[in-house]
């Protein structure tokens, strides 16, 4: 989509649409499939990299003739029953057009409840809803089913997709509703559900352990980076827009300086847009002011995430910073580190990942943010 006069430069922090949506023909090529065939599907990546944009731009591309798309995040969640009220709000909202249309899709299952709902006069407005379902009013069993019920008597396919699933992992209690949700997912027909979450390693674990209950649920799906060219192009691209100018050679050394990380590569080419004014080019020094400003920008949060560190913590943090990937139960390595011993540095490891400071890429320890490696590489 070309420029408007609406479209923001560069967009960070939120999901991305159209003119700010980049590359994932692939992805959006093979999510697009497993929507419209009903292939339920697991993406995982590490925070921020672009999966809920990938999704939105997916519901808005399927068939709407095959396929009704359902976005519920659920990062507020934190007990089962709150993440059945979010569920069933959003499917009943997302599957029609009025509250009147819903209400009579739903009539056996809303006939138990007393919902608030309220309705704005403004044409456009969103339909407020609010249902009270609690473990007297539904089993899970009955609210989980509830969307293939509809699914039915509309003809269609409906595919859900859970945006925070990692709330599931972290809840109360947690693989016994993983069972319920399985017990009841794996034998719908009509519906298909596409799970994504923030904090890799949650993920991982609820989906890729043999003892899990949701393990190969789905078709799994790791996100990888955006290549640095096409990258370069859209950032020279949008600088043009607004009668910019940056080299490809500067747009390539922006992907370099945040690894690729698709917000930080937005966040960081916004920052330098803003320090050069109209008819104005790029110069290396902007790019060095850049990164000076994004470090400062991200510092208060990664000053909490190493506040309640331990320094064999901090210590191994250091180490991994500098370069060293594996191999930490060397004499050497541990010495010039000061790691303690080699049991030690398994419960470094453990406590790091569950921290989602660190990630596990094969038998390899890396920093899970690229920005933060390099705060913590300067300052500490």
């Amino acid at each position: 989509m070309g420029k408007t006069e609406n479209n923001q430069s560069f967009v960070f922090g939120v999901s991305v649409s159209d003119y700010n949506f980049i590359g994932r023909e692939d992805e959006i090529r093979q999510l697009r499939m497993n929507f419209e065939e009903g292939i339920n599907t697991i993406l995982i990546s590490p925070r921020r990299w672009g999966k809920t944009s990938l999704v939105k731009r997916v519901c808005r591309e399927v068939d709407k003739e095959k396929v009704i798309t359902v976005f519920v995040d659920i990062f507020k969640c934190k007990t089962e029953y709150e993440f059945y009220n979010s569920l069933t709000e959003a499917v009943l909202k997302q599957t029609a057009s009025r509250a009147e249309l819903w209400m009579e899709n739903a009539r056996d299952f809303i006939a138990r409840l007393t919902p608030k709902i309220s309705v704005s006069p403004e044409p456009n407005s969103e339909i407020s809803l609010s249902l009270g379902i609690t473990p007297k009013t539904h089993t899970p069993e009955e609210i989980l089913q509830l969307v293939e019920i509809i699914a039915e008597r509309k003809g269609k396919r409906i595919v859900v997709c859970i945006d925070e699933f990692q709330q599931i992992g972290e809840m109360p209690d947690s693989v016994s509703i993983q069972k319920r949700l399985r017990s009841v997912w794996q034998h719908q027909k009509m519906v298909a559900y596409c799970i994504f979450g923030s904090k890799k390693h949650t993920m991982m674990n609820v989906f890729q352990k043999r003892n899990m209950p949701l393990y190969q649920f789905g078709d799994f799906k790791f996100l990888g980076k955006i290549p640095t060219e096409k990258w370069t192009d859209y950032i020279v691209s949008h600088f043009a827009d607004r009668n910019r100018v940056i080299s490809e050679e500067l747009a390539a050394m922006i992907c370099t300086a945040v690894d690729n990380h698709s917000s930080y590569v937005q966040q960081l080419s916004w920052i330098i847009f803003s320090l050069i004014d109209e008819g104005e080019c790029v110069e290396e020094r902007h790019l060095a002011l850049g990164v000076d400003s994004l470090l400062n920008s991200q510092e208060q949060l990664f000053m909490q995430q190493i506040e309640p560190l331990t320094a064999y913590q901090m210590n191994f943090l250091r180490c991994i910073i500098d370069g060293n990937h594996d191999n930490f139960g060397e004499s050497e390595t541990r010495e010039t580190y000061n790691l303690g011993s080699v049991s030690n540095i398994t419960r470094l490891k453990t406590a790091l990942v569950e921290k989602d400071l660190v990630e596990m890429n094969g038998r390899k320890l890396y920093i899970t943010d690229p920005v933060f490696a390099m705060w913590f590489k300067r300052n500490v």
